[in-house]
């Protein structure tokens, strides 16, 4: 399977001057927004809602915050008010990569092409 990085903008909604701007993985095994617990401190005072337990793909277990609400825009979709996640993370060449899940996608109402490599709009949201 291909590599789908979208450039993401986050802010704090209660100051919207901070803000972190970066690219992001497409995850669909990840369920929030993903960010390293050193970008924390760039959406300045925002509220811990809880910590949770995550469980990451090598299988390892470890602990992280959910902070929020954010306001969060994938480009060329909609803009959403959510929750991101932070947890520890190694960059990787000096890089973070941040991982952008399946919650985030829906409700952006973003699907994932998986043939051209992209995300692509979803017309209409299921409530079947």
């Amino acid at each position: 399977m291909g590599r789908i990085v979208i450039p993401v903008e986050i802010k704090n909604v209660n100051n919207l001057e901070y803000r972190i701007v970066c690219n992001a993985l497409v995850d669909t095994g990840t369920s929030y927004m993903v960010l390293p617990a050193a970008w924390k401190n760039k959406l300045g005072d925002i509220e811990i809602i809880d910590e949770i337990e995550v469980e990451l793909a090598d299988q390892t277990a470890q602990k992280g915050k959910i902070c929020g609400p954010v306001k969060l825009q994938i480009e060329g979709f909609r803009p959403i008010y959510t929750e991101v996640l932070f947890i520890d993370m190694k960059p990787e060449n000096g890089i973070y990569e941040p991982p952008v899940g399946y919650i985030v996608l829906e409700q952006c109402q973003a699907g994932v092409d998986m043939l051209g490599h992209r995300l692509i709009h979803i017309k209409r949201m299921d409530l079947k």
